[in-house]
């Protein structure tokens, strides 16, 4: 399976642009946290070719296949096995302090989408398993088969905004009662015939929100996220930029919460002047949240949903 056949980068040229001033500098580092099958690092290593990349992925399978992809480019790429909410570790082991770039492009990879064994896709049946690492944690089924009903109803209603939680989860407890859920076919089945009529003619297919919600709760994505997006913004450099990729509304609010709190004053109301530490640490580069043009959408439909945003790191921390 050749990485660059199945990895079309999301929103590529505009990252590069957004990127693009933080990196001209020789010697600067750019984080790739969500390496993938390495379409946006080998972008940033052949257009930035004075810049080191450091590229962090959790799972190994896109681990190797980029690490082949990006084999030409030899000790300019350092690749590491992490989460990315352990940026600040990888930084500290590698002995790099500050970075000059930062790209996050979140969600679920074409590998691991196009991979049937994967389960992450409720078009084609597979064991339901949706572990980004499969070396470690508990599997969409595990979660299916042994998690109260209310944790899944909670966990269908905030991760994957499924109006009809109850609806679902209800089938699911007596369809695991009589045999413990294995394979994805059997529960977008269960969803088709748990949902009211109306409910199925609307918004693709109805097996969508579980599938996205089973796989943030199995991965951890929003915990991940919450800790991972401030430890990057802590880790530019002044004058470094971040840009990030998000695929549903509660990634993209999240970056939108940290990035905008960064780029806020601060101090207390009514201060004549105010003091350093509580100026802004960001400038915002986006308004609001940019979107995918109608061109790369018709090219790559996995585009359709990324929401695009990016800031620059205009002054150090400053502690009264």
């Amino acid at each position: 399976m050749s990485s660059n056949a199945l990895h079309v980068p999301v929103m590529l040229q505009r990252c590069l642009d957004m990127l693009a001033p933080a990196l001209a500098q020789p010697g600067a580092v750019v984080v790739d946290c969500t390496l993938g099958l390495g379409g946006h690092s080998e972008a940033l290593l052949r257009d930035f070719p004075e810049a080191r990349l450091i590229a962090l992925d959790r799972d190994p399978s896109a681990l190797r296949l980029a690490g082949e992809r990006l084999a030409p480019y030899g000790d300019r790429a350092t690749l590491v096995h992490a989460v990315y909410d352990e940026l600040p570790e990888v930084l500290d082991r590698l002995g790099v302090p500050r970075v000059q770039g930062i790209l996050f492009d979140l969600g679920v990879s074409s590998m691991q989408l196009d991979e049937a064994g994967r389960g992450f896709a409720y078009a084609q049946d597979a064991p339901l398993d949706m572990r980004m690492d499969q070396t470690t944690g508990v599997s969409a089924a595990e979660v299916l088969n042994t998690y109260p009903p209310g944790d899944l109803v909670r966990i269908l209603r905030t991760y994957g905004e499924e109006k009809f939680a109850k609806k679902i989860v209800d089938a699911v407890v007596r369809e695991r009662a009589k045999e413990p859920f294995t394979n994805s076919a059997r529960l977008v089945e269960l969803i088709r015939e748990a949902l009211p009529q109306a409910a199925k003619r609307t918004g693709g297919n109805p097996a969508k929100r579980t599938f996205q919600a089973l796989r943030i709760e199995v991965n951890g994505e929003l915990a991940v996220l919450e800790r991972a997006i401030p430890a990057a913004v802590k880790a530019l450099a002044v004058g470094g930029r971040i840009a990030v990729l998000s695929y549903h509304s509660l990634e993209d609010r999240l970056v939108k919460q940290v990035l905008a709190a960064g780029a806020s004053n601060t101090a207390p109301p009514g201060l004549p002047v105010v003091p350093e530490q509580y100026q802004p640490r960001l400038k915002l580069l986006t308004r609001g949240a940019e979107l995918p043009t109608e061109e790369e959408i018709a090219e790559n439909r996995r585009a359709t949903p990324a929401r695009f945003r990016g800031a620059e790191r205009i002054r150090e921390e400053v502690t009264p």
